[in-house]
């Protein structure tokens, strides 16, 4: 049995926000390539070329977001939900090519001579950009972890990373306006680019952390703590308790211990007030399974069936 605790409200809200991000992607991938047109900018051009990433990584996202609300079936018996880890390693790619991009483009335009125009008015860009991009990121992040949806956090981290790399961008136009040396323009690039790898590797490794259900030790000292108070109130024992993150849920099954002489419909129905009670104790949403053991010799038959 379990308990889906995920609102309609919660589903609207990550598909408003997945279309804010959408939309401003494409609005800051224009105006970051008509800075580039107006200055030659080899630093312009990397954020840019986060942009088109960032611009093609939330079409993936919002494929993946609707994907993950369908409902469980015949085929997939756990549902969709988690496409969103698949989502965030796709994202977490593309960063990475991103910034390969960004550094060889930096590389050759720094060898074959730099010539940089308009740079006030392609910095005043960049610098709106980068301001509207952190707000966007802060929103997205927070509408992700509040609703439990890694696709809107993995997609908010990605916009931040955006806005840190067009704050960069601006940094080292303003020294090359100051100073007026040029190859500051490619070595803010190529700082950009190196940021950039860690942002994108840092989703990479949560993907596969999520696909490979890992257990996050914070969550299981938070489901210890509830599942210990809830089973103390009901008067059972527990064992094998384990969960695992459907990038919008936590799965948990665990083994609930009772007395021999105790009739199997009470051990139903203390079985099932865990399962409804724990939803309401925990920060998260949460899917319980319980399967019921003999308190007496559950560690006769476990060992037994271990050889």
């Amino acid at each position: 049995m379990f308990t889906d605790t995920s609102s309609d409200s919660s589903l609207r809200d990550r598909r408003r926000a997945m279309r804010w991000s959408l939309a401003v992607g494409i609005a800051m991938l224009v105006g970051k390539c008509v800075a580039y047109a107006m200055t030659g900018s080899a630093a312009i051009l990397s954020d840019a070329a986060e942009s088109v990433i960032h611009v093609a990584a939330v079409a993936f996202a919002a494929f993946a977001l609707n994907l993950s609300t369908r409902p469980a079936n015949q085929r997939f018996r756990y549902g969709y939900e988690r496409i969103a880890f698949f989502s965030a390693g796709v994202e977490g790619a593309l960063i990475v090519l991103a910034a390969i991009f960004i550094i060889t483009t930096a590389v050759q335009k720094w060898l074959a001579g730099l010539e940089l125009e308009s740079l006030g008015t392609g910095t005043l860009i960049v610098l709106a950009a980068a301001l509207l991009n952190l707000a966007l990121g802060g929103y997205l992040v927070y509408v992700g972890r509040r609703t439990r949806s890694l696709i809107l956090e993995a997609n908010g981290k990605h916009v931040l990373t955006d806005s840190w790399t067009s704050f960069g961008v601006v940094g080292g136009l303003c020294l090359v306006l100051a100073t007026g040396w040029k190859p500051f323009d490619p070595i803010v690039a190529i700082l950009v680019a190196l940021n950039i790898v860690w942002s994108g590797g840092h989703l990479v490794r949560r993907s596969v952390a999520g696909l490979m259900d890992y257990s996050d030790p914070r969550v299981a000292r938070v489901l210890e703590v509830h599942v210990d108070a809830v089973c103390r109130e009901l008067g059972i024992e527990y064992h094998h308790l384990r969960f695992r993150d459907s990038g919008q849920r936590v799965l948990v099954d665990l083994h609930v211990l009772v007395p021999t002489s105790m009739s199997v419909g009470e051990a139903h129905g203390l079985a099932t007030a865990l399962e409804e009670r724990l939803p309401g104790r925990v920060p998260f949403d949460v899917e319980v399974v319980t399967h019921i053991e003999a308190l007496e010799d559950h560690a006769e038959v476990h060992r037994v069936r271990a050889h």
